[in-house]
């Protein structure tokens, strides 16, 4: 009797967290949003009594020669870039890494965890691109998104690959089966469930990266949509409802992505930590 009571007051409780760690704040920007600037500036919860959706909106778009739109090219590009050559070479290491068994692997392994826990470093990166000339380039920003998500991919893959029996490669080696083949058409579609995880995982946290463009993709013409939210801040003035219009415009694509993939993602990663 105890026990269901106990289990229902720990879900309450959950259900409490999430909605003040995470709906009442997109309520506040949501609010904040449909105000005028005097209304958006006092910062309350309250529903405004005139609606500025469309003027908001309309006035974020055209910001600087639509600087917005410019700025969903570019974090649209950066990220499907990243994630396809992530994906790609992510899985081929992890399987690499999963089927050898010799005095490197453990090696390179070390590694590409090391790759998870060692920070970037800004100033050097930068000296790297600017010497093979990717500073301020499309390639450049993403070689670096693709750096920092190879290792999270990679030893994802190579947990979820353990599962895979050694069987099935055997006997498609014994069919005729080169290396490549082997790998993109038999293992490769075996992998869709942690590909999904990574694909929405990675796709949020690129598409919302702030600091990586910031520094190592500056310029105007460069800008992703986190960048766009300095069009309504500066040292003496900031607009708030624009602001606030802004942040909703960029955040509710990753929202979707992330609400309709969610059971995939759960699924994804309970299947590579089990394996592993």
């Amino acid at each position: 009797m105890r026990r269901p009571i106990v289990k229902t007051a720990i879900e309450a409780v959950a259900v409490l967290a999430s909605i003040a760690l995470f709906w009442v704040p997109l309520y506040f920007i949501i609010v904040n949003a449909l105000k005028d600037p005097a209304g958006a500036s006092e910062f309350s919860l309250k529903w405004p009594d005139e609606i500025l959706f469309w003027e908001n909106l309309a006035t974020v778009i055209s910001t600087r020669d639509y600087m917005l739109l410019r700025a969903f090219f570019n974090s649209i590009a950066i990220t499907v870039l990243s994630i396809v050559v992530m994906i790609v070479v992510c899985s081929m290491v992890g399987f690499v890494l999963q089927r050898r068994r010799d005095k490197a692997t453990p090696w390179v392994t070390f590694f590409v965890l090391a790759g998870m826990i060692i920070p970037p470093a800004i100033v050097p990166t930068i000296w790297v691109l600017e010497n093979l000339y990717l500073f301020k380039k499309l390639a450049g920003i993403v070689a670096v998104e693709i750096a920092l998500g190879f290792p999270f991919g990679t030893i994802l893959y190579r947990n979820f690959i353990a599962g895979i029996p050694r069987e099935i490669d055997e006997a498609a080696i014994i069919d005729g089966c080169g290396k490549y083949r082997l790998f993109f058409n038999i293992i490769l579609p075996l992998l869709k469930p942690v590909t999904v995880t990574i694909i929405v995982t990675s796709s949020v946290t690129i598409f919302n990266d702030f600091v990586n463009p910031l520094y190592f993709f500056p310029g105007a013409k460069n800008a992703t949509v986190q960048l766009t939210l300095y069009n309504f801040m500066s040292q003496y003035l900031t607009q708030y409802n624009l602001l606030f219009m802004n942040i909703l415009v960029i955040t509710i694509p990753p929202l979707i992505v992330f609400l309709f993939f969610n059971n995939k993602i759960v699924a994804g990663m309970t299947a590579g930590s089990v394996k592993g």
